[in-house]
């Protein structure tokens, strides 16, 4: 089934209250966002370089809880020519870290139309186990191609070959569930890997380009195509950092230059009005960039029906 009449049959499955895909056109290239579910953490992961005082009032003027709240987890899937990219994998299984609502995403292929086997090239921001753990679930690799690609910047690779998490604020229990992942999706899928340094076409008009700060890999997605354009932005963007672009988010491994890397992406992307969508804003996450004063505002957009 295509992308844009999957989108379309988009009623929530039977045990779902609300929809977790939704459409967008990019020029000719067909883009569709799925929710791979939310995941609860504790709100000192949104700025743990914060005063606790200032991230309480962001959560209070946001109606946020105080403590925990959901965090989004978004994929895409681009059907460019005749290539059907997936962006990122989501979670996967519930590596004992009390995640029940996470890992929906192979589920949600179904629900939409997408055959596993139709993907021919799988984009990876980074290698952190919410963004690849949806290819290690058992099972899963099977029903892909045996030629499939997969894009992942070289400095991503190299890094979780030793990783370094002395400068990231995670709850117990994430750094081994990271590491084990990534080792996991390592040896799994080496062969079908495709390294780039800094940028590289997947598709026409689909391009993948290294910023780091995340980690030493992390990278965004660019479409373009018919002069629309749009702006994948995996884990280099959250809900506070438009007001707060320089508070550290916990999973950042070099959380001062992520907020550079965020700075400069949230200032391109308010001068281009181009779209953007991004791993943990809330779903759909299609929006734009607006300058508010010192800071950015979020333009969600308003849903095509």
């Amino acid at each position: 089934m295509s992308l844009d009449v999957a989108s379309r049959s988009g009623r929530p499955g039977p045990e779902e209250l609300v929809p977790s895909r939704y459409a967008v056109r990019v020029g000719e290239i067909d883009v569709l966002v799925v929710s791979d579910g939310v995941l609860p953490l504790p709100t000192k992961m949104l700025g743990h370089n914060a005063d606790d005082t200032a991230r309480a009032a962001w959560l209070n003027d946001m109606f946020l809880p105080p403590d925990a709240f959901d965090w989004s987890l978004n994929v895409v899937v681009v059907r460019s020519g005749e290539q059907v990219i997936l962006i990122d994998a989501g979670l996967g299984l519930d590596p004992d870290l009390n995640l029940p609502r996470a890992g929906q995403l192979v589920k949600r292929l179904e629900a939409a139309g997408i055959d596993l086997g139709s993907v021919t090239d799988v984009v990876l921001t980074h290698m952190h186990m919410d963004h690849v753990g949806g290819l290690i679930v058992d099972g899963v690799k099977e029903r892909l191609r045996p030629d499939l690609r997969i894009h992942v910047a070289a400095a991503e690779v190299k890094f979780w070959e030793a990783p370094d998490f002395t400068h990231v604020n995670m709850p117990a229990g994430f750094p081994d569930a990271l590491r084990t992942a990534a080792k996991k999706f390592a040896q799994e899928y080496r062969s079908h890997l495709r390294l780039f340094d800094d940028e590289h076409e997947v598709a026409p008009g689909v391009v993948v380009r290294r910023t780091g700060g995340h980690t030493p890999g992390h990278s965004i997605v660019r479409l373009a195509s018919g002069g629309d354009r749009l702006t994948f932005a995996g884990d280099a963007v959250f809900a506070v950092g438009f007001d707060h672009p320089d508070w550290h988010n916990g999973f950042e491994h070099d959380p001062e230059e992520a907020a550079r890397v965020r700075l400069r992406l949230l200032t391109e992307l308010a001068a281009s009005g181009e779209q953007l969508v991004a791993t943990h804003l809330p779903f759909p996450s299609v929006g734009r960039v607006a300058v508010e004063g010192d800071a950015f505002r979020w333009v969600p957009v308003f849903w095509d029906y």
